[in-house]
C-alpha cells in the first residue's frame, strides 16, 4: 500500500464539551481558593488522564462524602448527585461545590417537576451509571429506569395517561429513540420532555462519527471505558458502516494489526477526553504512514457555562482556543487542534 493512499479523517467537534470544561475549571478554581487537598466525590469526569493529572495537583477522589474530613470542601462531579448526597454532606458540615453539568441539572429539574405533577417517569438510561443514579434520586417514588427496549415489557405505570419519558444525557440518540418507540407502543399517551435531554455535545460527536464511518474502514475513539458517551461513539461508528471501531485510552492501546488493509482511519474523542490524547494518536498513525489528515466538521459549538456560584467571580468558562498544527491537506481554518483547558491537559 502506497503511503500516499493512507489518510486520517478527524472528527469535529470532538473532545471536551462545555460541561466537562466547567467541571475541570471548577476543580482548578477550588485548588486556587482552598489549596490542596481538594476532595471530589467520584471522578470529576470519566477520563483516566484528567483524573491522574488532577491527582498530581492535590485532588483527592473519594467514593462517598463520608470519606471527606468534617468541615472540608467537597466537589460533586459533572454527572450530578441525588439530594440525599447533599443532605449527607450537610450533616458532616462540608463545604459543597456542585460541578454538575447544567444539562444534567435540567433533567433533574424535569424529574422533580413531573413528580410534583404526579406523573410516572420513565428514565431511559443505563443501570449503574452515575448520572442515572443521581437522576433516580430526585424522584425515587415516581421514576423507573428503562435500560433498553427489552426492559419495556416489565414496565408498569399507575395511569397510562400520565406517564413521561426522560433520558440520560450521554446516550446514542438512535439507541434512545428505539427504546422510546417501544414505550410509545405500550403507552400511546407517553409524554416527551419539553426539550431534548440528550446532550448537544453527545449528538454532535455522534453526527461527526456517522460521517467518518461512511468513508473510514477503521474508527478509533479516544476515551476511557467508563465514559458512556465514548462507548456510544464506538457503537455509532459500527452502525454507520465502519468495518471496525475501537475505544482506546491513548495511543499505547492501538494494535497495529487493526491497520491491515486499511487506507482510511477515522479519529474522534469522547466529551471527557483531552486533546493531548488525540495528538498522541495522530502521531502514532503518522509513524505508520497516515500523515494525510483532513477534518470532517459536522457542527460548530460555542456554548459556555459559568462556574458554580460558590466559585464565581464574574468569570465564565471559556471554550478551548484552536492551536495550529500543520498536516498535509488540512485546510488552514480547520478546527482540528482544539486545546484543552490548561497546558498540562493539552
Amino acid at each position: 500500500m502506497n503511503a500516499l493512499d493512507k489518510r486520517v479523517l478527524l472528527a469535529a467537534p470532538r473532545g471536551f464539551c462545555a460541561g466537562v470544561i466547567r467541571a475541570i475549571q471548577t476543580v482548578e478554581a477550588a485548588l486556587e481558593r482552598y489549596g490542596p487537598p481538594v476532595y471530589v466525590r467520584h471522578e470529576i469526569v470519566h477520563n483516566k488522564h484528567v483524573v491522574r493529572t488532577l491527582e498530581k495537583k492535590g485532588v483527592v477522589f473519594v467514593e462517598e462524602a463520608a470519606q471527606v474530613p468534617e468541615g472540608a470542601a467537597v466537589i460533586f462531579s459533572a454527572h450530578g448527585v441525588a439530594p440525599a448526597v447533599h443532605e449527607e454532606a450537610a450533616r458532616q458540615n462540608l463545604t459543597t461545590i456542585d460541578a454538575t453539568c447544567p444539562l444534567v441539572t435540567k433533567v433533574h429539574k424535569e424529574a422533580v417537576r413531573f413528580a410534583q405533577q404526579d406523573y410516572d417517569i420513565l428514565l431511559v438510561g443505563h443501570q449503574g451509571h452515575e448520572e442515572v443514579t443521581a437522576t433516580l434520586g430526585h424522584a425515587p417514588h415516581r421514576i423507573q429506569l428503562v435500560d433498553g427496549p427489552a426492559d419495556v415489557a416489565h414496565i408498569e405505570v399507575r395511569d397510562p395517561r400520565k406517564v413521561v419519558w426522560l433520558s440520560q444525557t450521554t446516550l446514542s440518540g438512535d439507541e434512545t429513540m428505539e427504546t422510546v418507540h417501544a414505550l410509545k407502543e405500550k403507552f400511546p399517551g407517553l409524554v416527551s420532555p419539553p426539550s431534548d435531554d440528550i446532550c448537544y455535545a453527545t449528538q454532535n460527536r455522534q453526527l461527526a462519527v456517522k460521517q467518518l464511518a461512511a468513508e473510514a474502514e477503521l474508527v478509533i475513539v479516544i476515551g476511557s471505558r467508563n465514559s458512556s458517551n465514548s462507548e456510544r461513539l464506538v457503537d455509532v461508528a459500527v452502525q454507520a458502516g465502519a468495518n471496525a471501531a475501537h475505544l482506546v485510552d491513548s495511543a499505547d492501546e492501538i494494535d497495529e494489526a487493526w491497520l491491515q488493509s486499511v487506507t482510511t482511519v477515522g479519529v474522534t474523542s469522547g466529551a471527557s477526553a483531552p486533546e493531548i490524547l488525540v495528538e498522541g494518536v495522530l502521531d502514532w498513525l503518522a509513524a505508520w504512514g497516515f500523515t494525510d489528515v483532513s477534518t470532517i466538521t459536522a457542527a460548530k459549538e460555542s456554548l459556555t457555562f459559568s462556574l458554580p456560584q460558590e466559585l464565581r467571580t464574574d468569570r465564565r468558562v471559556q471554550a478551548p482556543t484552536p492551536r495550529a498544527r500543520t498536516r498535509r491537506r488540512s485546510p488552514p481554518d480547520e478546527p482540528c487542534r482544539l486545546t484543552d483547558v490548561h497546558t498540562d491537559l493539552r
